[in-house]
């Protein structure tokens, strides 16, 4: 029999050699995972007594991932993205976002890397941002004359945010792999996704403002708001909108109230903004946003406000109903995906875009994105289940703890395996090969010693790796040669636009994400912040 040393090794080469070959990355792990056992135990052992020897443990293996309950939530999650894309709420969003922002230098493409922002939080799917994006704002920061570089990389890498922020696919199954709080998750990873996407865009503003020519200013609209009347205008938006939602508030509070579920009880948590002691705080939030629309900024402004900034509305109440069903306590994941995909259908019925097409297109896209998905996981549960039976995660422990490196050292040697994997293979694989190695021996090292200004809580550490883990997935959907984003924003791209072209507008970004991935390294704490 093959020992786990050379086994290891057969695996790493041949599993290059067939995706070198064109083989689908889970095709290729359910043949290795075949191969491994036979290696490892030969085939007498393998299939002499049938459904109860090593080849049963792979079975056993995807039926776990198969029937987890959560896992109904990636397609729930695809096909509201689906239905985002082909719908006008994407659009709108982006109309209205442009008006308040157009006048400003690099103002589009800032309102691009917000709008890649709302759509995360909505959706969390990667793909279909950036080819919304790609067709949404990069024809027109190319009409306006904006460095095609500065574009490109803008689109790619504010589409990728998805990874980062919640409701993240690739923290979902992180948590399923790992058997960690997907809520816990989405938690830790909101402060380094927004601080992501600042970077982003204090990147942008910075290369405009030294170089005007980056992104030349439109030109303006006769008779269009600026300066204070424009300002007066988003505040009377704003107020508005904040009266619709306080009152909604209220009057969920009251329905509390009156049926007595709100009532302090031991042992039980309070409803969030549902208690009794949180009406008059509700009802001076109405007044407040009463007062500044008819007495500060007037209804003639707010009005013309409303009009201007209504594109907002649509995805902010989507957000609303995804994560506060989830933060609110009322859903867990899988539920707060179907919520969100309810939500996304009535809004395209009464805005009367939600044609019979587009629901059977959503439906086609996302049945193949699925199934990608789905093949991909069924494959690396097998091959990991195998490998671990071979032994596999203990000799890579042992190698790499008896190699006497400091903490630190262990976590970037890990770190650049994920950097290299992912310039290779897909998010899915490596969460299922990778992690189950890589955690436990993450887990053992000592948490004083991880990060170089201030330490991880141990019952916190697997949910810093798994959001540090998701910052080096950012990287990997910009890097060369198979950087998703890429292939995504080329399928949509003018033809002038080559894939060097746009690998060449990333690299300012993925120095951006390789920063923000040392500030988690660095800085572990702000990950845990809110936990």
């Amino acid at each position: 029999m093959v020992d786990v040393g050379t086994l290891s090794l057969i695996i790493l080469l041949g599993m290059f050699a067939l995706l070198a070959i064109g083989m689908p990355l889970g095709f290729a792990s359910a043949f290795l995972a075949v191969a491994t056992l036979l290696l490892k135990f030969g085939p007498d052992l393998m299939f002499g007594r049938f459904g109860m020897g090593p080849f049963n443990v792979l079975g056993q293996a995807v039926y776990r991932q198969m029937t987890n309950y959560v896992l109904i939530s990636v397609p729930l999650f695809i096909f509201m993205a689906a239905l985002l894309e082909r719908s006008g709420i994407a659009r709108d969003m982006y109309s209205s976002l442009n008006v308040w922002m157009s006048r400003m230098r690099g103002g589009i493409a800032i309102v691009t890397s917000i709008m890649a922002v709302i759509m995360a939080a909505m959706s969390g799917i990667i793909g279909g941002e950036v080819v919304l994006l790609g067709l949404i704002a990069l024809p027109q920061m190319l009409r306006l004359g904006y460095n095609q570089n500065l574009a490109i990389g803008t689109i790619c890498a504010s589409g990728s945010l998805g990874t980062m922020i919640p409701p993240s696919i690739v923290l979902i199954f992180y948590g399923l792999v790992t058997e960690t709080s997907i809520k816990a998750l989405f938690t830790a990873s909101f402060l380094p996704g927004f601080m992501l996407a600042s970077f982003f865009i204090v990147y942008i503003i910075i290369r405009t403002q030294m170089d005007p020519d980056q992104a030349p200013l439109p030109p303006e609209e006769p008779g269009a708001p600026a300066g204070r009347e424009k300002g007066l205008m988003f505040l009377g938006f704003l107020a508005r909108f904040g009266m619709w939602v306080t009152g909604a508030i209220f009057l969920r509070a009251l329905f509390f109230t009156v049926t007595g579920e709100n009532k302090i009880t031991e042992g039980v948590d309070p409803i969030p903004l549902g208690m009794v002691s949180n009406i008059p705080w509700i009802i001076g939030a109405f007044v407040l946003c009463a007062a500044v629309v008819f007495v500060i900024v007037g209804r003639e402004r707010t009005a013309t406000g409303w009009e201007m900034g209504k594109g907002l509305i649509a995805p902010t109440v989507v957000i609303g109903v995804v994560l506060g069903s989830i933060y609110g306590g009322i859903t867990g994941i899988t539920e707060a995906a179907g919520m969100g995909v309810v939500a996304v259908f009535v809004i395209g019925l009464i805005r009367r875009e939600m044609t019979f097409d587009i629901v059977w297109d959503a439906v086609m896209r996302t049945i193949k994105s699925t199934g990608t998905i789905i093949w991909v996981t069924i494959g690396a549960a097998a091959l990991a289940a195998a490998y671990t039976l071979a032994g596999g995660p203990t000799f890579v422990a042992n190698m790499i703890v008896g190699a006497d490196m400091p903490t630190m050292g262990i976590i970037l040697v890990m770190m650049v395996v994920f950097l290299i994997m992912g310039m290779f293979m897909d998010w899915v694989g490596i969460v299922l090969l990778i992690m189950p190695v890589f955690l436990p021996i993450v887990v053992k090292l000592p948490p004083e010693e991880i990060g170089f200004l201030g330490s991880v809580d141990p019952k916190f550490i697997p949910i810093w790796f798994g959001v540090v883990f998701c910052m080096n997935m950012q990287v990997s959907f910009l890097s060369p040669p198979f950087g998703p984003a890429a292939f995504y924003l080329k399928s949509v791209a003018p033809a002038h636009i080559s894939l060097t072209d746009i690998f060449k507008g990333f690299l300012p970004f993925i120095a951006l994400q390789l920063m923000a991935l040392s500030v988690l390294l660095i800085w572990p704490p702000i990950v845990t912040i809110f936990l």
